[in-house]
């Protein structure tokens, strides 16, 4: 089987974006998975993703709820898990 073969009929697929915004310079914009983070940690006030802005450079860190998590980790962001030291 040649790789033509093996490939046809597959189609492109867009790469994922995911929308954002900066609460510091309220800049919209558009992030690649790869430019995002994913924190899980075993509550909801440890969960959140982060982004630095692209506009003005500042760290951004955003609570993370179920849906959320859903969508990020489905579109291919690293994910980090959380333990807890208990």
């Amino acid at each position: 089987m040649s790789v033509v073969t093996a490939f046809a009929g597959m189609t492109r697929v867009d790469p994922v974006v995911f929308k954002a915004n900066c609460p510091d310079c309220r800049a919209r914009f558009e992030l690649a998975a790869s430019a995002l983070r994913l924190a899980v940690g075993a509550t909801p006030r440890t969960t959140f993703y982060s982004f630095t802005c692209p506009e003005c450079g500042e760290a951004v860190r955003k609570p993370a709820g179920e849906r959320i998590v859903e969508l990020l980790t489905g579109g291919g962001v690293r994910t980090l898990r959380l333990h807890s030291t208990l």
